[in-house]
């Protein structure tokens, strides 16, 4: 099992120089992987840029460029240019989002996601491969039938003979396409307990497309807080959760608290919802289960954490990508070097 390390949104309590000791220890660390995301702040692509002019080894990937807010030729551009920054260290990660950002900030329909992603990664695969784009599908026709555009390709090729595309999903028929159409799976909230259940909706997929699923990567994103006392260290954890679980989306479609639901716990995603959604963001916070914060986080003594790693190892986890939970930056780079050693 790998380690990547997930620096998230730019600027959230964290400074450039901050950012750039946190890539630098992982480098030094052996991380295999960095990563960036982006929601409307941030974009996931320029620090990435900046992180491989910092860096010689670790590879650099996006959890994950969003495609309501790109074009897929868009999207091809910016991979092969993130590739030759980088030697070819490049890893693009991509997701739908939300129907919040999608119509909100994008001004893109959030509808047919399935067919809009499936389309989106054969338009991706195609521009990078060099081919002209011409595309006729349910969400995407290239070129335009009705003007003057006409069918180009990519002036550059990518350094690697084929960028590894990930795709981040959460429901039952996305994490299907993940396995039919991707070379990874980026999930949040993800739960080892639970993975039988999501390897056989990915296999499921992947026998759609004739292929198997060797080499493919698992590589969920999970919070670490190391700390000789377990309920201080879910402390920590507890706005975050409280965030997705409540306040991430709408009352009505939440993907985290649907998650949380199909885990088994309905009653705590109910009562966390409402109490966030009405204001009460810290009685939501208090009202996690425990035992929900050790199922999809990793937190408490070092002995306990290096059980968990274990867990996402026999787990069939190719790639960790972990997110230090700490309030200082030291801390922050402390997590790095113990797991590092954990592992």
């Amino acid at each position: 099992m790998r380690l990547g390390l997930m620096l998230g949104y730019w600027g959230l309590g964290l400074t450039a120089d901050d950012q750039r000791a946190l890539l630098l220890e992982a480098e030094a660390a052996g991380f295999d992987s960095v990563w960036t995301a982006e929601a409307y702040g941030s974009d996931a692509a320029t620090p990435l840029a900046w992180f491989a002019a910092q860096t010689e080894r670790i590879k650099l990937g996006a959890a994950i460029l969003q495609i309501p807010g790109r074009s897929p030729a868009m999207t091809a551009m910016t991979a092969v240019t993130l590739d030759h920054l980088s030697n070819g260290r490049f890893l693009l990660g991509l997701g739908t989002s939300g129907p919040q950002v999608a119509e909100g900030w994008h001004g893109q329909r959030f509808a047919k996601q399935l067919a809009r992603t499936r389309e989106y990664v054969e338009i991706v695969r195609k521009a990078l491969a060099r081919e002209r784009l011409t595309y006729e599908g349910e969400t995407y026709t290239l070129p335009l039938p009705d003007g003057p555009g006409k069918a180009l390709k990519l002036m550059i090729a990518p350094v690697q003979e084929r960028i590894p595309i990930y795709i981040a999903a959460i429901g039952p028929k996305n994490t299907q396409l993940v396995g039919e159409i991707a070379d990874g799976w980026l999930p949040v909230f993800f739960s080892p307990e639970h993975v039988g259940h999501s390897r056989a909706l990915l296999a499921e997929g992947a026998a759609r497309s004739g292929r198997s699923l060797d080499g493919f990567d698992i590589a969920p994103t999970v919070q670490v807080s190391i700390d000789d006392d377990v309920d201080r260290a879910r402390d920590v954890m507890r706005p975050f959760v409280a965030l997705y679980v409540g306040g991430m989306g709408s009352r009505e479609k939440n993907f985290y608290n649907a998650l949380v639901r199909r885990y088994g716990f309905e009653d705590a995603a109910q009562e966390i919802q409402d109490l966030y959604l009405d204001g009460k963001k810290d009685e939501a916070a208090a009202a996690i289960p425990a035992e929900l914060i050790d199922l999809v986080t990793i937190c408490g003594p070092r002995d306990r954490v290096e059980e968990r790693l274990d867990v996402y190892r026999e787990a069939g986890v190719g790639t960790l990508i972990v997110s230090p939970m700490a309030y200082e930056a030291e801390q922050r780079k402390r997590t790095i070097r113990e797991l590092a050693e954990m592992l």
